[in-house]
């Protein structure tokens, strides 16, 4: 029987980081259930944990690593962005935490300053369902864009490797409500990331980031003072800058993961830029720091910034 400390629930909140003229808000949807790390991240074991000590009060206790679903909110050149959508409300899926949720997400995005329709752009990491449920809402009995004018972005390699791939229910389910209402609607781009990035907003650029899936996307801002890098699923757990060899269990390529998340990090190292984790609980972000021949996460708590004005 585990003795560990339960998880202390946080109140949930827009805490938002200045990169000079980019402003980027974490704007919560849930914290998983403690269940998920040891799930996703089967290698994070209490003695990889406890080889990362830096790792607790904040990202995990002695045995289990913890894990939030959350967005990113940036203005960015005059335009607002959201990149990845988390789980969304009323959806019918497989894992239990994430089915039949009812949150109040869209209340958190209007209150720091982005309600739905002001929304210039969504960029989608990778086409996971805790990435894009979102991107619709249920009206009456159909699924429509939840962000009615904005453009819908993935990466043209994380599209044609779903279209070419054989589905199994639950993510033909997840197409179906999630993503496939936005293409109808026309509103989604997609575009070619190559090796150096490309540039989707002034100060925001899309940089390729394969293993996890084909085309998975991180995002960089590069703000007038500061860059900061949005993980996707490239490095799930702070846990992975210390480990960066530990999996998770839905990589598709894990080889091609670890190559990936060692690029990044590497770029980070030591430099003033902020790592923003996608799944990362509070405190999300922070910077990346050698440390006895590894990494580790020295973590900045974000404040609250004042929400944009609609």
């Amino acid at each position: 029987m585990s003795t560990a400390t339960p998880r202390q629930a946080t109140p949930f909140a827009s805490t938002g980081w200045s990169l000079g003229d980019i402003a980027v808000r974490r704007v919560d949807e849930i914290e998983l259930p403690r269940q998920t790390g040891p799930w996703l991240l089967p290698d994070a074991t209490k003695e990889v944990l406890d080889e990362a000590s830096w790792l607790r009060p904040d990202f995990a206790d002695t045995e289990v690593p913890w894990l939030a679903s959350h967005s990113f909110a940036v203005e960015a050149g005059g335009l607002r962005i959201v990149v990845d959508t988390g789980i969304g409300n009323g959806r019918t899926r497989a894992n239990p935490a994430w089915n039949g949720l009812d949150t109040d997400f869209l209340e958190r995005l209007a209150a720091a300053g982005f309600p739905p329709e002001s929304v210039d752009l969504v960029i989608t990491t990778h086409l996971h369902t805790d990435h894009v449920g979102w991107n619709t809402r249920l009206v009456g009995e159909d699924w429509v864009p939840t962000f009615p004018n904005a453009r819908y972005l993935t990466g043209r390699t994380e599209w044609d490797h779903w279209a070419a791939t054989d589905l199994d229910e639950a993510r033909r389910q997840m197409f179906r409500d999630s993503v496939t209402p936005v293409r109808d609607a026309g509103q989604y781009d997609l575009v070619d990331v190559p090796e150096q990035g490309r540039e989707v907003a002034p100060g925001v650029f899309l940089l390729p980031a394969p293993g996890h899936t084909p085309g998975q996307v991180a995002v960089e801002l590069r703000g007038s003072d500061r860059r900061a890098l949005i993980t996707g699923d490239s490095i799930h757990h702070p846990v992975q800058l210390s480990h960066p060899h530990v999996n998770s269990c839905v990589d598709i390529d894990a080889a091609q993961a670890v190559r990936t998340r060692g690029q990044l990090l590497e770029a980070l190292a030591d430099t003033d830029a902020l790592l923003l984790g996608t799944h990362f609980p509070q405190p999300t972000a922070g910077t990346v720091r050698r440390e006895n021949g590894r990494y580790r996460l020295l973590a900045e708590p974000g404040v609250e910034l004042p929400a944009t004005a609609a």
